[in-house]
């Protein structure tokens, strides 16, 4: 152990002459090694990742960089999220290959931002990157970055913004400057929960007070191409880098991982998926196996019975250091099963054998396996913006006020303005594995509204918790009825006998997702509320339905 050596804040120069800080641990020995990079905005002086410990990647026989974004930590140059790290990705891969003891070869770990940045220098195509591992990490920002379904992601935009402006502001002002801010910064996070009333809801002013920059919503709904900084997955046919993606059903960026996943598989790189139970801060955090209210049982921490660090090293060791290739290094899919709390390898994602099965909202609020035969079924309710739908658990990150993962819904369903539809109690078990997509006939009397579908089980007890929800942002006519599609994204669940699947239609879900305000008006400039009348059909020339994936028994 005394021959560990560590060297802190050793300058990095980028290529416009910005210079960027990391720090490296050597192990013990003369090497060749290769080496592992991590970059975040979150501060190098964390050790501490998801992934691995520090020691744990030194005793495997790793040299570990932790470097500091640009404008992050004691690096240079300005922070401005996305907009650097391909280029500042490809220099740092290409510094850290050349370290004292290094092989050449270099993988990249870390997840959420740090994921990100790892995509980032594989889109840059630094030829020193042989392998990477991104955890909990999106693919497109309009797809739970910056937005869903059209609607902006206030609940992430929020929380982040604030948390990473603390840091950021004792980086990019000087001290008479920063204080007062951080001051006012740290009072909004204080009234949080007021903060996401203030409209317009993606121009919030107290960003522009603190001079800190959002995820990237204000610079996108000024000007879209900005999105690009973020974005993976129009990349995928220039990357070969071989990728292990590690997800979570109750992860904010849940779909981004799986879609990732397909996108590299589809163009033929060796890629790999792991999905467990896990909410995005879950993995290092889980108490005694629960996520939200339910315990899935302490063998969730350890994918296929193996713990994290060690399914990384396994997977650096043969791209890193040319050791012999296994099973865990060919492309597939090691997925948690929810309900049936297991672990179960597949060959691919998503499941060829899931067979695409619709439920239907139909009369007397019942979810039926069989089309509705009704000519004039339908449903009311009015959408009130003053008064929306509280969130309550789901794939989220937005604080310890709104944790993550799933939670009764009984509060939500006692409202008037929630439409809820129950199946019968399940004659056998059920397993639902794949993405799930809802489709309603739908209408409202103004210019734009939005439509929110849940999914939920019902227990034996008639307590109803959350599996998958989504949302779609319309612009129409009044009174126009339009066939609208709401992606609910993925899960893998068993549905025990005896239990019940329950769908919710309603308009809003705050403030993960910021308020229709019934007006037309773009998200930056609203501030008027209108109330919204809406109607749904659900007859035989109108089949609303949630389609699920359903696993043969």
């Amino acid at each position: 152990m005394s021959d560990i050596t560590m060297k802190f804040d050793i300058p990095v120069p980028m290529r416009d002459g910005t210079v960027l800080m990391a720090d490296v641990a050597w192990p013990a020995g003369d090497g060749p090694f290769p080496v592992l990079v991590e970059r975040t905005p979150y501060d190098k002086n964390y050790r501490s990742t998801s992934n691995f410990e520090t020691i744990d990647a030194l005793l495997a026989g790793f040299i570990l960089v932790r470097q500091d974004t640009r404008g992050s930590g004691k690096s240079e140059g300005e922070w401005m999220p996305w907009k650097y790290e391909r280029e500042d990705g490809y220099d740092t891969i290409a510094w850290a290959a050349a370290l004292p003891k290094s092989n050449g070869k270099v993988g990249t770990f870390g997840g959420s931002y740090m994921g990100s940045t790892q995509w980032s220098s594989a889109i840059a195509n630094a030829p020193e990157l042989r392998a990477m591992a991104p955890m909990v990490t999106f693919c497109d920002p309009e797809n739970g970055l910056m937005f869903r379904g059209g609607a902006v992601e206030l609940g992430l935009n929020t929380w982040w913004g604030l948390m990473n402006a603390l840091p950021h502001l004792v980086h990019n002002y000087p001290p008479e400057t920063a204080f007062p801010k951080m001051m006012q910064a740290l009072g909004d996070f204080e009234t949080l929960k007021e903060k996401f009333w203030e409209l317009p809801a993606a121009a919030q002013p107290f960003f522009v007070d603190i001079g800190m920059p959002d995820v990237g919503v204000a610079r996108a709904l000024e000007d879209r191409s900005t999105m690009d900084d973020s974005r993976v997955d129009r990349h995928y046919e220039n990357l070969t880098v071989p990728s292990l993606n590690i997800a979570g059903w109750y992860d904010v960026f849940q779909q981004g991982s799986l879609d990732n996943y397909v996108g590299m598989r589809a163009q033929g790189a060796t890629t790999r998926l792991i999905v467990g139970p896990w909410s995005h801060t879950s993995f290092a955090g889980a108490t005694l196996g629960e996520v939200g209210e339910v315990n899935f049982g302490l063998g969730m921490l350890a994918p296929g019975g193996e713990q994290i660090s060690k399914i990384n090293f396994d997977w650096y060791d043969h791209w890193l250091r040319d050791n012999p290739a296994t099973d865990a290094h060919e492309s597939g899919v090691l997925i948690f099963v929810m309900g049936a709390n297991k672990w179960r390898a597949e060959a691919d994602w998503p499941l060829a054998r899931a067979i695409t099965t619709p439920l239907y909202l139909d009369e007397a609020n019942a979810l039926s396996w069989d089309a509705p035969v009704s000519t004039e079924a339908g449903s009311t309710y009015v959408y009130d913006p003053a008064d929306p739908v509280i969130t309550r658990g789901g794939n989220l990150v937005m604080g310890s006020d709104y944790p993550a993962g799933p939670f009764d819904q009984r509060i939500a369903e006692a409202r008037e303005d929630v439409l809820v539809f129950t199946t019968a109690p399940l004659e056998q078990d059920v397993e639902i594995t794949g993405r799930i997509s809802a489709t309603l006939f739908a209408a409202t009397d103004g210019p734009s509204t939005d439509w929110v579908v849940r999914l939920c089980e019902v227990d034996s007890e008639g307590v109803s918790r959350n599996i998958v929800d989504g949302i779609t942002r319309v612009s129409t006519e009044a009174g126009r009825v339009d066939e609208v599609t709401i992606d609910l994204w993925s899960t893998s669940i068993l549905i025990k006998a005896g239990h019940r699947l329950r769908a919710h239609v309603t308009s809003s879900n705050f403030p993960r997702w910021d308020r229709n305000l019934n007006t037309g008006a773009p998200e930056n400039e609203g501030t008027t509320i209108r109330v919204a009348h809406q109607r749904i059909l659900h007859d035989a020339a109108h089949p609303s339905r949630i389609d699920l994936q359903i696993i043969p028994a």
